[in-house]
């Protein structure tokens, strides 16, 4: 790729509409721009002669596109597996390439770039949290007649003030941590306890993931007969460390060391998944409840993102494109049914938004789009081209943006002033696993879709999250990881 490739201007054509036309981007390109007054909820509030659904979002932490037994990895996940076979597998569903920046973008249907939660992952020494002033999926719900809503694991969209609480941001129940990466057996992170039940200290022994099943079950079993309630449950697993209960282990014994830890701490996972579908099934609700299942990244250490390109922390399809299901079967979301429409994580607010029957969330305008019917199989609500972004450590920026038919791949230093950078252009709809840069042979298409990245770029807001290890010296937790402002 020549440096005059990367020019912005360096290859034009007559006109921006034609030239989108010949390259393969049409609307979604030329509606970039408008993308934030334009995403709108398609169709009308989903009509349900039983009543609003219940909602339970599971999300896995790390977990590997081939860690699932539904994409034919080698790690036993029979309740995973059992959500894609009774609902829908989601075969190109995109988080971010870190966590925070992927729960931020969940809890908002919003780019987290627009908030300053994009660039890194919210580390314990950081005085930075998701805005009060950005809506949330349980806030949203709560307007559309949710009286419960639970958070039942990893919190990580802020700790350093009590504004930032998931019960200050429209949670009814919370229990789980509020950092990420803590211990599995002690529960601490940087030497303090980091496990609470709501706003108190919560001190009892058990492994992370038994102990956040347990919550979740016991919040279904509690919730009342008729009453719709919105469950989400991120699990920290199988993020490091990586610990596992001997029994776990026990399942793997021919892995290395790495990897039989890594294998446990999934199985343990999906068993925990599949009690809290048991707890459904016993209930009588599975029928009229919406499970999602995603992980919030690509696979990190320990894990295996083949036959994609990358992992976590990068911009390509292994760091991005991750593991999903989606079951409702009184919505039609049912039969094993494979989708391929691209979709993700900032579609989730505006997609239950559709089935909550709400027209309207209160909040900022979205960039996500109700993706129900996609879901159901039908052509999507809207195109568009979509982001990834990471620049957690140094100077380096990892960004990406995908149409329905490129994906350009930009890894150096700041585009905004012209840095020094290596470029990757495929054909992402005939190579999924990115193993042809067409860059030298596309140079106009090269340029087009670096002048969008651009400009996504420059939505970045510097009062945002710095660094990783910026404030990181010194550093010295607060007891308990007590929140301020309690």
């Amino acid at each position: 790729m020549t440096a005059a490739a990367e020019r912005i201007g360096s290859a034009r054509v007559n006109t921006r509409r034609e030239f989108l036309k010949a390259a393969g981007l049409g609307a979604a390109a030329l509606a970039l721009p408008r993308t934030v007054r334009a995403a709108k909820t398609a169709g009308k509030p989903f009509d349900r002669a039983q009543g609003k659904p219940n909602i339970v979002v599971i999300v896995a932490d790390d977990l590997g596109w081939n860690d699932v037994g539904f994409h034919g990895g080698p790690i036993s996940t029979p309740n995973i597996d059992r959500l894609a076979k009774q609902g829908v597998q989601l075969d190109r569903f995109y988080a971010c390439p870190i966590c925070s920046p992927t729960r931020a973008g969940l809890m908002t249907g919003r780019w987290p770039i627009r908030f300053g939660i994009m660039r890194a992952v919210i580390p314990p020494w950081r005085k930075y949290g998701l805005p009060d002033d950005e809506q949330t999926i349980p806030q949203m719900l709560a307007r559309a007649g949710y009286k419960r809503r639970g958070c039942f694991g990893k919190w990580h969209l802020g700790h350093c003030h009590v504004k930032y609480h998931p019960l200050n941001r429209g949670f009814t129940h919370y229990y789980g941590c509020y950092n990420g990466a803590i211990d599995y057996f002690t529960h601490q992170r940087e030497g303090q306890l980091d496990w609470h039940r709501g706003h108190e200290p919560a001190r009892e022994e058990g492994y992370t993931t038994d102990l956040i099943t347990a919550e979740a079950v016991r919040f279904i079993n509690k919730s009342p007969a008729g009453e719709p309630f919105f469950a989400y449950v991120p699990y920290n697993a199988p993020h490091t460390p990586l610990q596992a209960p001997q029994k776990y282990l026990d399942k793997y014994p021919k892995l290395a060391r790495r990897r039989k830890a890594f294998a446990a701490m999934v199985t343990c996972m999906d068993d925990g998944i599949g009690r809290i579908l048991d707890a459904l099934d016993k209930k009588g609700l599975t029928d009229n409840t919406f499970v999602l299942f995603f992980s919030d990244n690509g696979g990190g250490p320990g894990a295996d993102n083949k036959p994609l390109r990358g992992g976590k922390q990068t911009v390509f399809e292994g760091g991005v494109r991750v593991a999903a299901a989606v079951r409702w079967p009184a919505g039609g979301l049912k039969g094993g049914r494979k989708v391929s429409a691209p979709m993700g994580y900032i579609d989730v607010l505006p997609t239950l938004m559709r089935i909550a029957g709400r027209k309207t969330h209160k909040g900022k305008p979205l960039d996500g789009l109700d993706v129900y019917d996609a879901m159901l199989h039908k052509p999507p609500a809207a195109k568009r081209l979509w982001f990834s972004y990471w620049a957690q450590s140094g100077s380096e920026e990892r960004l990406a943006v995908m149409s329905d038919e490129w994906k350009l791949v930009r890894i150096g230093t700041g585009i905004l002033k012209g840095g020094k950078a290596r470029v990757h252009l495929f054909r992402i709809n005939e190579d999924p696993n990115e193993t042809t840069d067409l860059s030298a042979k596309h140079p106009k298409v090269v340029a087009e879709l670096l002048a969008e990245m651009k400009k996504f770029r420059s939505w970045r807001s510097e009062k945002g999250l710095p660094e990783y290890g910026a404030g990181r010296a010194g550093f010295t937790a607060p007891k308990d990881w007590t929140m301020p402002g309690t």
